[in-house]
């Protein structure tokens, strides 16, 4: 049941596949599980016929989507929406999930012959060792052969022409209702000159110029309009528009984590981590999973970038922490 690599022979003008809009369809994350794992379920029937989602009822034996008869051998996949990175912090619930099916299957009279979890991301490079770890040492423990199916390999599956149907009913531009209209952009304000002078001594401004940047205007504007953005959500306290902000900064932080991480074994000794800030910003423009609630042009988005530097968070150095 290994996912093999399809060749992208997209046609011409297809959207790519970004799975954020499972978020964009359902308006929240727990949706977006739900959201996710449907297109799993649809994405699987199409590669493998006979392949079924199971309910849970009230528990569901540790199975998302099946093949294989409950009455001998099985293959499970377990359906994760972890976004926009898998971490650390996610471990926990991987372990338990896959102790839970093999527990079910021993409990139940069935052999649990492969476990396949399925995750719209890709891991940062600590979780990624701990992975390869810990999957070979448990299929040593239980014979059961463990599968990633990360972003990459879900992505080479749905652009096969029999899941044509999963990827454009899943990912096709999202589209408001008809005569919905779109929530405005909050406004954007220009620098005074004397706010402009105060910035010059930032920490996020001294993070850039450390990595080489000599023009830093349109950072300064980023983080001004983020900065007021975000204030005005923490001085009004409305539930929903924090939680925006907090899954917006959690976004950024993460993007910003997974370039440094990759940049450093890109250039081992480098100080200055070239392309890092460009990579950044250019994955933070791109990037869909920003909450509508928010109300954030690109201008707010790459300032809640500048944002978490300012708060000592992230640098765009090897040694950013020194200059903290």
């Amino acid at each position: 049941m290994t996912a093999t690599a399809a060749s992208p022979s997209l046609a011409s003008g297809e959207p790519p596949i970004n799975f954020a809009a499972h978020q964009l369809r359902a308006g929240n994350l727990a949706g977006a599980r739900d959201d996710f794992e449907q297109m799993l379920a649809m994405l699987l029937a199409a590669i493998y016929p006979g392949a079924r989602a199971i309910s849970a009822n009230p528990g569901d034996w540790g199975i998302d989507i099946l093949l294989g008869e409950l009455s001998g051998l099985v293959v499970i996949w377990q359906s994760k929406y972890f976004w926009p990175i898998v971490t650390r912090s996610h471990q926990g619930q991987i372990r338990e999930s896959f102790d839970s099916a093999v527990a079910a299957a021993a409990r139940n009279g069935y052999r649990l012959a492969q476990w396949v979890l399925c995750v719209p991301a890709s891991m940062d490079a600590p979780t990624a060792q701990w992975w390869d770890n810990w999957r070979a040492r448990r299929q040593r423990e239980t014979g059961v052969q463990i599968e990633l199916w990360h972003e990459n390999v879900l992505r080479n599956l749905l652009i096969k022409p029999d899941c044509a149907h999963v990827r454009r009913h899943f990912y096709d531009p999202y589209a408001a209702p008809a005569g919905a209209s779109p929530a405005p952009r909050v406004p954007l304000h220009d620098l005074r000159p004397e706010d402009d002078a105060a910035l010059e001594v930032a920490l996020f401004v001294r993070q850039l110029r450390a990595a080489g940047h000599t023009e830093v205007g349109a950072a300064k504007r980023e983080f001004f309009n983020a900065d007021l953005l975000a204030r005005e959500i923490l001085d009004k306290r409305v539930p929903g528009e924090l939680d925006a902000l907090d899954e917006a900064d959690g976004l950024v932080h993460g993007i910003w984590e997974a370039g440094f991480n990759a940049c450093l074994v890109e250039h081992p000794g480098n100080a200055l981590l070239p392309g890092l800030h460009a990579a950044v910003m250019r994955e933070i423009r791109s990037s869909g999973g920003f909450p509508e609630l928010l109300r954030a042009g690109v201008v707010h988005r790459c300032g809640l970038m500048h944002r978490v530097v300012e708060q000592r968070r992230a640098g765009w150095v090897t040694r950013w922490r020194e200059l903290v």
